[in-house]
């Protein structure tokens, strides 16, 4: 660990690097910023290679197992001085660590060879929820995320926040079209069910659901298109048994994901 303290929050390199918030310098650059202790932890669990620098409060004390992480992955360690981990923060509060890493794009077919359980999301546009279906994804032991469409990009400082860490357990698809993903999960052998209130109900004895899925999740406030929902096999919604309205899209997709994971996993 380089001891030296950086105290200017306006010097070329912290200005340089705190552009990442911005989706346009991420895109040049291919690189994104990953904030807070446990998204850390886990980028350096999982994605080693993929982290350039972690710059951490200097009362760093507070993370020795991310100091001790970097240290034995070879990632530069930078002390830096609240000022400066605010200027690469998003947050009105900052963690106190912030990691600068590389995109890790998958492609398409080869996540979707042998997958048995993808999630689609097809112009979500909330960080939240995308961030929030990619963590509950991860959860049920999905195989691949794929953000389709105009889907905000899931190296937004929000989104990965949202992830808690799941950004770097599997595999993401970005940069596809929605007819695209359909498709290659189609000639992957999966069978493709949108998530849509005009569908049959989803039932957990589902006889279609214990075999390779991928859902289909769409705009949080216009859901999918009639060309959109027709691109998949079938049509489910969850039934709403109680008062509400509806539900929203994170907690929609995750009891999808879910009642798929329960199913595929019966008898095994």
């Amino acid at each position: 660990m380089n001891h030296d303290i950086l105290d200017n929050p306006k010097a070329p390199r912290i200005k340089r690097l705190s552009q990442l918030l911005t989706k346009k310098q991420r895109v040049i650059t291919g690189t994104f910023l990953v904030e807070g202790p446990q998204a850390v932890e886990e980028l350096l669990a999982h994605r080693p290679g993929e982290a350039e620098t972690v710059f951490v409060r200097y009362d760093g004390s507070g993370f020795p197992n991310i100091e001790r992480l970097a240290e034995e992955q070879g990632v530069e360690v930078l002390l830096a001085t609240p000022q400066v981990i605010a200027a690469l923060s998003d947050t009105v509060t900052p963690q106190g660590v912030v990691a600068v890493a590389r995109m890790a794009e998958a492609d398409l077919v080869s996540v979707l060879k042998d997958a048995k359980l993808v999630a689609i999301m097809h112009e979500v546009r909330d960080p939240g929820n995308a961030g929030t279906v990619l963590r509950a994804a991860d959860a049920a032991g999905a195989d691949a995320v794929v953000f389709a469409g105009e889907s905000i990009d899931p190296w937004n400082p929000k989104v990965v926040r949202s992830t808690t860490g799941s950004l770097f357990h599997l595999p993401v698809v970005t940069g596809v079209t929605l007819e695209e993903a359909t498709e290659a999960a189609t000639a992957a052998g999966l069978t493709t069910i949108a998530a849509d209130v005009r569908g049959d109900d989803l039932s957990p004895s589902d006889e279609s659901l214990a075999g390779p899925v991928a859902w289909v999740f769409g705009n949080e406030a216009h859901g999918l298109s009639e060309a959109d929902r027709a691109r998949a096999e079938r049509s489910l919604r969850l039934p709403i048994f109680g008062a509400a309205e509806s539900l929203n899209l994170a907690t929609a997709a995750s009891v999808c994901l879910y009642t798929t994971a329960f199913a595929q996993r019966q008898g095994s």
